[in-house]
């Protein structure tokens, strides 16, 4: 979650918990979906998830939906079950779950993208290069990078020949990190309005004459 980091507890109804177990523990007590195995110390998939999506703002509800359906964890069919088993103002975010994305960055890239007006598509295979993250307005490469798969020196050497060839096809690209993403997101928009030519309200000023 990109909020708190409280522990999620589902109790029964009738149950109480003292104060000194509650701390930093956000309990549920709403009725479950899918009866869990009488011997079982967690919920289903299914109502962890539903719990997710409620207790977490809408982009990251929309990137846990995104990444449940890009490993398989919920189809198409569950997808509407999820929905359906939420109160209707959640349904507006329906449309906005788009399974290709790999990871949590990615699909707030893409809301953040969206919010833009930006035109853009989402992993393109480009001949020489290979497959990116996303192509903004036919010349921009953003490729999401995290710790995970770009830490090493080998890792990060590929990753510049990969934008070398990109540049020779001309293409440019912008890597912004994984945790500025997530909890800095003005900075990585304010890095897409200015590669972007996006107009805002106020231009910076600079120093010096032409």
């Amino acid at each position: 979650m990109l909020e708190g980091g409280a522990l999620h507890v589902h109790l029964h109804r009738n149950r109480n918990t003292s104060s000194s177990v509650v701390r930093r523990v956000r309990r549920h007590w709403g009725r479950l979906h899918r009866a869990p195995h009488p011997a079982a110390v967690a919920v289903e998939f299914f109502d962890a998830l539903v719990a997710a999506i409620r207790c977490q703002p809408p982009r990251a509800a929309i990137a846990t939906l995104d990444s449940a359906l890009n490993l398989g964890l919920l189809d198409r069919d569950g997808l509407d079950d999820v929905f359906t088993a939420m109160p209707r103002r959640y349904r507006v975010l329906r449309e906005l779950v788009d399974p290709r994305a790999e990871s949590g960055p990615e699909t707030l890239v893409r809301l953040m993208l969206r919010m833009l007006g930006v035109d853009f598509a989402v992993q393109v295979t480009i001949a020489g290069v290979g497959r990116v993250d996303f192509v903004v307005d036919g010349w921009l490469i953003i490729e999401c990078d995290s710790n995970a798969h770009h830490s090493s020196w080998d890792a990060q050497r590929r990753d510049r020949r990969r934008d070398q060839r990109a540049a020779a096809l001309g293409y440019a690209t912008y890597r912004p990190i994984a945790e500025d993403i997530m909890w800095q997101p003005d900075s990585v928009r304010a890095a897409l309005v200015g590669l972007l030519g996006i107009p805002t309200r106020r231009r910076p000023r600079t120093k010096g004459g032409r």
